[in-house]
């Protein structure tokens, strides 16, 4: 089965990183974030992918391209150019790189792989900047039951500051950072059916706009209700919560 992620945005709430690479190339414990996601995916026996790429995309192709020789030990024959590799430590992967332009949307990077998918059924698609301890085998599950064309993963962040009940100038209730404080939000990790492409109309097309809208109006949408672990990395903020989680030793996506 395909999964796509997304990793063609500017991230600009996150400039002080992306000014110089994309998004999912920032790294967290010395590995992109977009690693990080795709061992998520292995975990659960997913390890065919297609990469919607945008901006610097080409920073993404050259680290895959250098990937198998990063990880491993080499001989260069330098006479003929020829290269020994020895010890290989790369993940048994299949990477689809496909430039789907520099500014186009989410749903419009979704229909430019269409010709890319045919003439594959049931799809994965997730963004490039956020890791959970979803189970991505139950997912498939509950989108397989249900028969609908898509499922989104619906997360609750934790808020980002303390909740408080007042009543007459007193703090009746003090819950420091809930889990649900926000409600649930798009947690990405969808599941598709091929129909969702004739939602789709051009480059302009923001997949959580139009499309997820009109999917929902008419019954097609179903949630995934993830109540563990879930992550952005929107800001530095971000990037500095994941990276201690990741420095803990425990960090919770790693499985």
């Amino acid at each position: 089965m395909k999964t796509i992620i997304l990793c063609g945005g500017l991230g600009t709430r996150l400039s002080e990183e992306t000014q110089i690479k994309p998004k999912p190339m920032v790294e967290i414990g010395g590995r992109p974030m977009l690693w990080h996601i795709m061992k998520i995916y292995e975990r659960h026996g997913f390890s065919d992918f297609m990469l919607a790429l945008g901006y610097k995309g080409e920073q993404i192709k050259d680290y895959f391209l250098n990937y198998h020789a990063r990880l491993s030990d080499l001989t260069v024959h330098l006479k003929d150019g020829k290269v020994d590799y020895s010890n290989p430590t790369a993940e048994d992967w299949h990477v689809s790189l496909v430039d789907t332009g520099a500014s186009t949307m989410t749903g419009g990077r979704l229909l430019r792989l269409r010709p890319h998918l045919q003439p594959h059924g049931t799809f994965m698609l997730t963004y490039g900047d956020g890791v959970s301890d979803v189970d991505l085998t139950a997912l498939l599950t509950f989108h397989r039951a249900h028969g609908r064309l898509a499922t989104v993963t619906a997360v609750r962040p934790s808020a980002r500051f303390g909740g408080m009940h007042i009543g007459d100038g007193q703090v009746l209730d003090f819950k420091e950072k809930p889990q649900s404080g926000e409600g649930w939000i798009n947690g990405g990790f969808f599941v598709f059916e091929p129909a969702v492409f004739d939602y789709l109309k051009d480059d302009a097309t923001v997949l959580e706009q139009s499309p997820l809208e009109s999917l929902a109006r008419e019954g097609q949408l179903m949630a995934y209700e993830h109540t563990g672990y879930w992550q952005c990395m929107d800001t530095i903020r971000d990037r500095d919560a994941l990276q201690a989680a990741w420095d803990s030793g425990s960090a919770p996506w790693k499985g």
